[in-house]
């Protein structure tokens, strides 16, 4: 039976049979990941017109042949450099068209190639991988519930047991530890915790500053469950509940849930962050939503399609995206609510629901 890894490889072939290249060097680790299952580093796959072969080195010969039983392998030694496998592999194909990730080569390693691939053409060819990657199948999909499972189990606990002398660091370190926990094989990215005025800042760095310190806490936060990340963001009312947070509050609220609503099998992304993004300058805000609505995630945390201005890319089902609008104010805070949304056949489901981001319930048990 043939595994889904050379499913996804057999649809990459035809992709690259209709760019016209007999084969494809892909370089990029998190693609050589999605491709062949193998989850180590330093490592490139040659995928060829019927066959494929991963290069890597002698450290993960054992790892290769757990993780990509029957995948041919070409093993460097210590005294070869992963290029010059490459290059040696490449010129015994004897290739005429060469696919190549423009994205994940430097300039060096491409000259280096074309040194020794004389009668070989190099084509860039960015983005094929990416392509494939944007549709999730059902067990990408399963993954993704089960890394939001975490999450949201994680934020449970930060909630439940939030107090005014923590710090941020305090925070996203309790936070980062539940979630393993509760099965993460790590957090999905920096975690971002910002009190007050420091939610501002989209990517804040967590610093010493405490809750106490200020009304508002941001959490922009994600597990990574078997390579698979989710991603979402909640803010907690931690002081009085002023009337200025409470409108910028609905209003975010508003607007994502009118992007939200957006979200359907033909829309765009362009259109996602319209939505969004109409809501929050009717509201006189439109100056203070810095950054797209919202963006692809799987295997990294930013993946393609991009909710924002200029992204045409229709939406289609299997893709899995945030939802993420915001409102920046420097000297005051910020208020970001971010979703993971599944598009479907006949339209949307909220993956994240079970998350609470009603104002009444982000009321934290501080106050």
């Amino acid at each position: 039976m043939t595994d889904r890894f050379q499913k996804r490889r057999d649809r990459l072939r035809r992709t690259v049979r209709k760019q016209d290249f007999e084969a494809l060097l892909v370089t990029d680790e998190v693609n050589v990941k999605y491709l062949t299952g193998f989850t180590g580093d330093s490592s490139f796959l040659l995928l060829g017109p019927k066959d494929d072969q991963i290069l890597s080195d002698s450290r993960y010969t054992q790892q290769i042949e757990e993780e990509c039983p029957g995948l041919d392998m070409a093993i460097r030694g210590p005294a070869t450099t992963t290029i010059d496998l490459a290059a040696k592999t490449l010129g015994a194909a004897k290739l005429r068209d060469l696919g190549i990730e423009t994205h994940s080569m430097t300039v060096a390693f491409r000259d280096r190639l074309d040194d020794a691939l004389p009668s070989t053409s190099l084509a860039p060819s960015g983005g094929l991988v990416e392509e494939l990657r944007m549709i999730k199948d059902r067990e990408e999909i399963e993954t993704l519930r089960c890394s939001i499972r975490i999450a949201a189990r994680g934020f449970e606990v930060l909630r439940s047991t939030l107090s005014p002398e923590k710090t941020e660091l305090q925070i996203r370190d309790e936070l980062e530890f539940v979630m393993r926990g509760f099965g993460a094989q790590d957090r999905g990215f920096d975690s971002i915790v910002a009190v007050g005025p420091r939610a501002a800042l989209p990517h804040a760095i967590p610093t010493s500053q405490r809750v106490e310190e200020s009304g508002l806490l941001l959490v922009d936060w994600g597990a990574q469950y078997s390579h698979y990340i989710s991603d979402l963001t909640r803010v907690l009312v931690t002081g009085k509940l002023t009337p200025k947070l409470a409108r910028i509050y609905n209003v975010v609220l508003a607007a994502q849930m009118k992007a939200i609503e957006t979200i359907r099998p033909g829309a765009t992304g362009e259109d996602v962050d319209a939505a969004a993004r109409g809501v929050i300058t009717d509201a006189g805000f439109g100056k203070r939503f810095q950054h797209g609505t919202g963006h692809g995630i799987g295997l990294q945390v930013h993946e393609s399609p991009r909710m924002a201005e200029g992204c045409a890319v229709e939406l289609r089902p299997g893709m899995v995206v945030t939802v993420e609008p915001g409102i920046y104010i420097p000297g005051w805070g910020g208020v970001r609510i971010e979703d993971d949304i599944l598009v479907t056949r006949d339209g949307h489901e909220v993956l994240s629901r079970d998350v609470p981001k009603q104002l009444e319930e982000m009321i934290a048990p501080t106050t």
